[in-house]
């Protein structure tokens, strides 16, 4: 099997301590509560109240005019750029964006889109960049209807888009004629860690979601918004891909919940990250990028063994870990307390300094 997942190995110890992603987090015992006692009805119909109650609240928290609820941030995106484009155009966005890297390459797939890459460091491109990339209308080349940014960067770190830059791509998108999209996957991380509300991160963006599977704690689903006339056309495309759902308002109040009680507690998690990160840069061999948010990506090239080795190793006493985009990264979320942060870094000291201390000894006896 090539695609289907595999199951986890039965002979590999329980997890312990899960940095795999922020997605592995579990709903909570008061979550759990608010789900069994939520009002449900019809959501392909309107009837659902949670589901309602939930759309409402995200549409003014983001200062949109209406939100609909989906399955997942992936369906949003797909829904959000079918919606904006036809078959033929073109998409821009940074070349380790989730629409470009993570997507199954959905986009050209469903919609005949084609997406331009573009540079820069952080997982975020400047108005100069993509000012470099706008053509003039051209029948040999794609018609250019979409801006995407990713808010806040995975591949590139998890990084924070400064609401200025955001302000500034968004107007000369609009001055070109562009439809602008903000994947807000970890948008609630950007606002806790730069103090800029939801609304002002969404500020001059047509569509714009938030998760509620990762560092919310929700067991799935996220809430896309825009304009009356935009999410009539998702609402659409939810239909097409058969997204449109049942009594949803059980995973709708997971949501309810999140917001209530899960944000705040979201600088925890930055904390641990930073203490995650500093403790790595103190073992011989492994650098660690300083993070702005709860994603710890770090180097172990001068060590004495590889990316995938040492997550095999960690795995094997009980530690997730993950490599994406070619790197190591560990992600904190509400399941990982402080304490786990440092048996995580004595684990990992001990895998590479152990490993590097054998493997100088074999060469010394050749």
């Amino acid at each position: 099997m090539i695609y289907t997942p595999a199951p986890e190995d039965a002979r590999l110890p329980p997890v312990r301590i899960n940095l795999l992603s922020d997605t592995q987090t579990q709903p909570s015992a008061a979550m759990r509560e608010a789900m069994a006692r939520a009002p449900v009805g019809d959501e392909q119909i309107g009837a659902d109240p949670t589901v309602n109650a939930l759309c409402a609240r995200v549409a003014d928290l983001l200062g949109k005019e209406a939100a609909v609820f989906m399955a997942s941030g992936t369906i949003c995106n797909i829904a959000a750029t079918l919606a904006h484009c036809r078959a033929g155009d073109e998409i821009l966005a940074h070349e380790t964006s989730h629409v470009v890297s993570l997507e199954g390459c959905t986009h050209a797939a469903l919609g005949g889109f084609q997406i331009h890459p573009l540079a820069g460091t952080g997982g975020q491109f400047s108005a100069d960049t993509l000012r470099a990339a706008l053509h003039r209308p051209d029948r040999h080349q794609a018609r250019q209807s979409l801006v995407c940014v990713e808010q806040t960067t995975n591949l590139g770190g998890g990084t924070v888009w400064r609401t200025s830059a955001l302000g500034d791509i968004a107007a000369l998108a609009r001055a070109n004629g562009l439809a602008t999209h903000m994947d807000g996957a970890r948008l609630m991380n950007a606002s806790v860690a730069s103090g800029a509300s939801p609304r002002q991160i969404a500020a001059g963006w047509d569509s714009v979601w938030i998760d509620f599977s990762k560092g919310l704690g929700a067991p799935l689903g996220a809430v896309l918004a825009g304009s009356n006339d935009f999410i009539d056309q998702v609402w659409l495309w939810k239909q097409r891909l058969g997204g449109s759902l049942r009594q949803a308002g059980i995973c709708a109040a997971a949501c309810l919940y999140a917001l209530d009680h899960n944000v705040d507690r979201l600088a925890d998690d930055h904390a641990n990250a930073r203490l995650l990160a500093a403790g790595l840069s103190q073992i011989g061999g492994v650098t660690a990028e300083p993070p702005e948010t709860n994603l710890v990506y770090f180097d172990i090239s001068d060590a004495a063994l590889s990316n995938q080795e040492l997550v095999d190793a960690l795995r094997a006493d009980g530690v997730l870990i993950s490599i994406l985009g070619g790197r190591l990264r560990a992600c904190t979320h509400l399941d990982v307390t402080p304490a786990m942060i440092q048996e995580a870094l004595e684990v990992i000291r001990n895998v590479v300094e152990g490993d590097t201390a054998a493997r100088i000894g074999r060469r010394a006896q050749v």
